[in-house]
């Protein structure tokens, strides 16, 4: 049972966007190592950008500056 998780940061992502990634990843799967799609899990975390950090800096405060 492959179990595949994408985080991404909260930024108003659509539902739509989100259920295009869950077919994209399982299909994934499906084509690259022949994975049952019934038995494909694929989570979606949405993580706020004060709670995400690059290079030192939390993403917000890189996105302030521009970066």
């Amino acid at each position: 049972m492959p179990y595949v998780n994408i985080k991404i940061t909260r930024e108003g992502v659509t539902p739509e966007k989100k259920a295009e990634l869950i077919r994209g990843a399982t299909q994934l799967l499906v084509d690259v190592l022949g994975k049952n799609p019934a038995t494909t899990m694929v989570i979606i975390d949405e993580v706020d950008t004060d709670n995400w950090g690059v290079g030192g800096e939390s993403v917000t405060a890189r996105r302030k500056q521009g970066k």
